[in-house]
């Protein structure tokens, strides 16, 4: 008999944090690997935010902090989504975590019973059916194709609802795909959620700073205000910052489910860490013009490997409107076999095969519900994904 707990049974571990950590295994090991699973800047936190957290530290910041945030940080946060998105909150409206995930964990801890439902379209991130299921609810997959450039259409959102929908998470730009609604897009989707109001909307933001081209990011009470009340909009400073081990996100939304996550959070971790928050006060209301700078390596990286990838036979790699990922179909590639005598049957096959013999760590699709394709992160430098699209072709080439 087990001492450990049934609820293990219903998740498994983040796929993307096991492949990283078998990339860092067989670099240790001596193995000449190139890793393109972390969703991870490789640019350092700027240099005005690092000195923010030293001045915190100087002046003694470094003591226990309210359960869900610092006022300050709480004005910043209300102080951002009316800048950039035009939504008024108050800080009473506001939860900071340690981290992103932690927000979205808070608050289906704080929401779901058993029989509740949670849409989630795929390709998803791949702890949000997991998180779901932890908090004792049912996630209802629903599939954007590939040739909706992997978009939920309101037809698919529709079918997915149900009397026992609770919560739709949305996610744009995504991870894993870097699909980015526009607001006509969002509009028929938030149409749809008006047609039933008892669906409220978890919007994850994360990546909303990093958009490319002349794709405009939106979220969804903005698009449509009357969803106001049923959105919690979450976002925190991991990505378009390069702060993801300061681990600070955020989320605003009605008080009463603030309050919930506030009670789940006072009981489990408490106040995310002080320094942390001061830095993120600075990173919120401090200069955002490392932002664009940043963003034109990741334009440049993420048409390098659209690019060289789009041109291998077999594989189909769409463009994508932002975040650092792409997530190319290789239905054109299973079945065969590779030179090491693996059978590609699946894209984990495809991913196993690929980091084993040419030492290419990549995050099969499987793992973000919808197959055949994997997961790259172009958040690294042009130099090794350039080396990795190279691997990536003669492995390919070599199959047969």
């Amino acid at each position: 008999m087990t001492f450990l707990s049934e609820t293990l049974s219903r998740i498994k571990p983040s796929p993307t944090i096991a492949i990283s950590t078998k990339a860092a295994e067989m670099k240790a090991a001596g193995k000449d690997v190139i890793s393109l699973g972390a969703g991870e800047p490789d640019f350092d936190t700027p240099d005005h935010i690092k000195n923010a957290a030293k001045a915190a530290i100087d002046a003694g910041k470094t003591k226990y902090t309210a359960p869900d945030g610092i006022i300050e940080l709480k004005e910043a946060v209300c102080a951002k989504l009316e800048r950039d998105n035009a939504l008024s909150y108050t800080p009473a409206q506001v939860s900071v975590a340690s981290g992103g995930k932690q927000i979205l964990y808070n608050a289906l801890m704080a929401t779901l019973n058993p029989g509740d439902e949670v849409v989630i379209p795929a390709p998803y991130w791949v702890s949000y059916p997991d998180m779901v299921l932890l908090a004792g609810g049912t996630p209802v997959i629903a599939e954007a194709k590939p040739e909706n450039a992997y978009k939920l259409t309101p037809g698919e959102l529709e079918a997915a609802i149900t009397p026992h929908t609770k919560w739709l998470i949305f996610n744009s730009p995504s991870n894993p795909t870097g699909a980015g609604y526009t607001w006509d897009e969002l509009k028929a989707l938030t149409d749809v959620l008006m047609k039933h109001p008892h669906v409220r909307v978890m919007s994850d933001d994360m990546y909303e700073f990093l958009a490319y081209d002349d794709f405009e990011f939106c979220t969804p009470a903005q698009v449509e205000p009357r969803l106001y009340a049923r959105t919690l909009t979450c976002n925190g400073v991991s990505k378009a910052y390069a702060m993801t081990g300061w681990r600070i996100g955020y989320a605003a939304g009605p008080e009463e489910l603030i309050a919930a996550m506030r009670k789940i959070q006072s009981q489990s971790t408490s106040n995310p860490c002080s320094v942390s928050q001061w830095a993120a006060v600075e990173a919120l209301n401090g200069p955002h013009d490392f932002i664009a700078e940043n963003n034109k390596a990741f334009v440049r990286r993420r048409n390098l490997v659209v690019e060289a990838l789009g041109a291998i036979e077999g594989i189909t790699c769409p463009k994508p409107e932002g975040a650092f990922y792409v997530y190319p179909s290789i239905a054109g590639l299973i079945g065969k076999t590779s030179a090491g005598g693996t059978r590609i049957d699946t894209d984990e096959a495809f991913c196993t095969a690929l980091l084993e013999e040419n030492g290419v760590a990549a995050v099969f699709g499987a793992a973000f519900g919808l197959s055949p394709a994997f997961r790259v992160s172009y958040a690294t430098s042009d130099e090794a994904l350039a080396e990795a699209c190279k691997r990536i072709k003669a492995f390919c080439e070599g199959l047969h």
